[in-house]
């Protein structure tokens, strides 16, 4: 499936930490107690430094964990290793702390395995990624975001029907989600239903313009069906306001491709 959702670490600041329990305290190496330690910055700093030393960060993140850092830093041993690429080892993190938290934790462990599954299928894993989503589902099986990510893996699968139907399904639960819309058109192109997926994008677009995802296989869309210069409009549109994204990337290989059969 061409669009995709986008997952940052630094996003997920005080994925782990209870509101109500905030600010909470976690040890850092050398720190003579837990209540030494402002939780909330720690967790925020060590997020930070995932994305410009992952290492340094996954092994301060491993000294606090062994002086009861608790779930937040696993977690952020967890998006440390996603940041320097190890995602079958990330994801596998993941997926042993969400098997630890209490039904009742905030987020919930349902959705700390929806991110595993995000993980794995960042590592081109999709079969593990399917696992993930499934025990996720087990957590909450009208979770509109799950069957949005069950659906997107299902489609990189090859299995466009079902993920047709998890995102159908997705949108009845949130019909604002312009994410599953643009998916859900994806996933009509791919069953040969043009039509029904030209009026799904629009659908996508008209919820969110600025949607790379939607831009993108609105593109697509448009090329295959005859017009190649508002696909080239929708693309360049992707590659220049989200440079540096899958889409955007996605964007740019299609420009090209069509410069190459210009000429």
């Amino acid at each position: 499936m061409t669009a995709s959702r986008q997952y940052s670490p630094l996003s997920l600041c005080l994925f782990l930490l209870p509101p109500l329990l905030l600010p909470v305290l976690l040890p850092v190496p050398g720190a003579a107690a837990e209540t030494d330690i402002d939780h909330e910055q720690q967790y925020r700093a060590c997020i930070s430094l995932t994305y410009r030393e992952p290492w340094q960060a996954f092994e301060a993140a491993e000294t606090w964990a062994g002086v009861g850092g608790g779930p937040a830093a696993r977690h952020c041993a967890a998006m440390a290793l996603l940041e320097a690429k190890q995602y079958a080892r990330s994801a596998q993190r993941l997926e042993a702390l969400a098997a630890g938290l209490p039904a009742d934790h905030f987020p919930s462990p349902g959705d700390v395995m929806a991110q595993a599954a995000n993980v794995w299928l960042l590592g081109d894993r999709p079969n593990m990624a399917l696992q993930a989503i499934e025990l996720a589902l087990q957590y909450d099986p009208d979770k509109a975001s799950y069957l949005v990510d069950r659906g997107r893996i299902r489609a990189e699968l090859g299995d466009h029907a079902s993920a047709l139907k998890d995102l159908d399904r997705a949108l009845a639960l949130d019909d604002k989600d312009d994410d599953a819309a643009a998916f859900r058109a994806t996933a009509l192109r791919h069953l040969g239903r043009l039509d029904e997926a030209m009026a799904a994008i629009e659908r996508a677009v008209a919820l969110n313009p600025h949607n790379p995802s939607a831009r993108l296989e609105r593109g697509i869309l448009r090329y295959q069906m005859g017009d190649p210069a508002g696909a080239q409009a929708d693309w360049l549109q992707t590659a220049m306001e989200h440079g540096g994204t899958p889409a955007a990337d996605a964007a740019q290989a299609r420009l090209q491709e069509m410069a190459l059969k210009k000429k």
